[in-house]
């Protein structure tokens, strides 16, 4: 405990808000905070730097990706996330258990924790208390979140429960774990939108709560008063000696909310999120920069705001920029310029590579005999099966694409009209039409990016 430790420095009387000051192993971090979501070990189309001269003093990175991609393991050994991604102050690392919890067509949960496809690639994986704190143990973050079963909005009183009941099992085993004074285990209260289940777990959490506790499963698709009837019913019954941690929430308005029901910390992927699709959170509300009204508009995106993109750019530009899909906020973002020959080689290098490889294709269907080539068409046939049956085995959307490109296939192989049609234009058109059926008639859901 002589690494983390919590003041609280005022107290608001009539909300019970706070300012506090949390310190860490990797600096102190002033309270109430938001934390800014690095995914996948960075905070999308943003440098360290960046995040610095903006103020953040804390960012959360995903367990169950970087567990996946690159790898706990290698993390581990380029020396902790702080190391690997050049951040050093704080990092939070959740269990892994929201991101799991969203795959629920390829996830099976269990007392023992749960067995999942990765959405990568379809391998089976599994990971329960044990592993996540060895996992997050792994990747050196600061504060380590225990792992929980999430449950959706709606979800009846009995398994919420149930649910409930598994997540304080799991915190048991997770308190366990030895982080040698050097990483602060955060339990997570659970119990939906059930006030009574809220406060049971809140009371068997709290326990286990040594510097900072938890409240997940809310923002999972119930309406906003309902989640601050929560808050309400949990405020009077926090640890005052600790921050309270309000996991995947982050628009303006519920960051207001959260803060005045004695919240200290919030995180959520909406702000980078959005930017990304064109609208920008001013003190104003949104601003959806992104339509024709802010075409011929040059004034700054907010007036008076002392940001790098307020100071010099005007929302006819950005616009511009974000309706282009240019990728003018990666190249400033570079340390070293941008070169004539840098510029060249990004553009004709792809080209040139794809016509080798396939004058070196035609070459070799030409000289090779055709033995060879029936065996090259096999082990091709065979990488298809590889990469293609895992997944289409655990999701049903997958599989329909599949079924479709054969059966296309199979009408251009027996109607008479279409076996007029070359082999080449054949699995375009095949690819082209499953693809876009099953993207008309089976969106697949954006994967979870770290909502908490």
């Amino acid at each position: 405990m002589e690494n983390f430790k919590y003041e609280i420095l005022h107290t608001c009387k009539q909300t019970g808000a706070r300012v506090g000051r949390l310190t860490t192993p990797h600096g102190v971090i002033e309270t109430p905070v938001f934390m800014p979501v690095g995914t996948m070990a960075t905070v999308k189309g943003l440098s360290p730097e960046e995040l610095k001269e903006m103020g953040s003093q804390i960012i959360l990175s995903n367990t169950y990706h970087l567990y996946l991609r690159p790898g706990s393991d290698l993390i581990e050994r380029a020396g902790g996330l702080h190391k690997f991604m050049n951040w050093d102050r704080p990092i939070l690392t959740d269990s892994g258990g929201f991101q799991i919890f969203s795959l629920s067509s390829m996830r099976k949960i269990t007392e023992d924790g749960v067995t999942f496809n990765s959405f990568l690639d379809g391998s089976k994986h599994f990971i329960g208390p044990e592993e996540s704190m060895h996992i997050q143990q792994q990747l050196g973050s600061d504060i380590v979140m225990a792992f929980d079963e999430c449950t959706a909005a709606g979800t009846d009183y009995e398994k919420s429960k149930e649910a409930m009941e598994r997540t304080l099992r799991w915190l048991d085993r997770c308190s366990k774990h030895d982080f040698s004074g050097k990483q602060m285990l955060f339990p997570i209260v659970q119990g939906n939108m059930y006030a009574d289940l809220r406060l049971e777990s809140l009371k068997r959490t709290i326990p286990y709560a040594k510097c900072g506790i938890a409240i997940g499963g809310l923002s999972v698709g119930e309406p906003k008063p309902v989640m601050y009837e929560m808050l309400d019913v949990l405020q009077p019954h926090y640890p005052e000696n600790m921050p309270r941690y309000l996991m995947g929430v982050g628009s303006a308005d519920c960051i207001v909310e959260g803060f005045m029901r004695g919240i200290d910390m919030m995180d959520c992927v909406l702000p980078t999120r959005i930017a990304r699709n064109g609208t920008a959170m001013t003190y104003k509300g949104d601003l959806t920069i992104r339509n024709a009204k802010y075409k011929d508009d040059f004034s700054p995106v907010e007036e008076g705001c002392d940001c790098y993109c307020c100071r010099n750019y005007t929302r006819a530009y950005v616009r511009h920029l974000i309706n282009t899909d240019e990728i003018f906020a990666l190249a400033m973002a570079r340390v070293e310029p941008l070169t004539v020959p840098f510029m060249l080689g990004l553009g004709t290098l792809p080209i040139v590579g794809w016509t080798l490889g396939t004058l070196c294709g035609g070459l070799a269907g030409s000289v090779l005999p055709a033995s060879i080539q029936a065996a090259l068409g096999v082990m091709l046939y065979g990488m298809f099966i590889a990469i293609v049956v895992p997944p289409a085995k655990t999701d049903r959307k997958i599989l329909a694409a599949v079924i479709l490109a054969l059966i296309c296939s199979s009408a251009f192989t027996w109607v008479p009209v279409l076996k007029t049609v070359s082999a080449g234009l054949a699995i375009v058109i095949c690819t082209v039409a499953a693809a876009g059926i099953c993207a008309a008639l089976l969106p697949i859901e954006e994967e979870a990016e770290a909502a908490a």
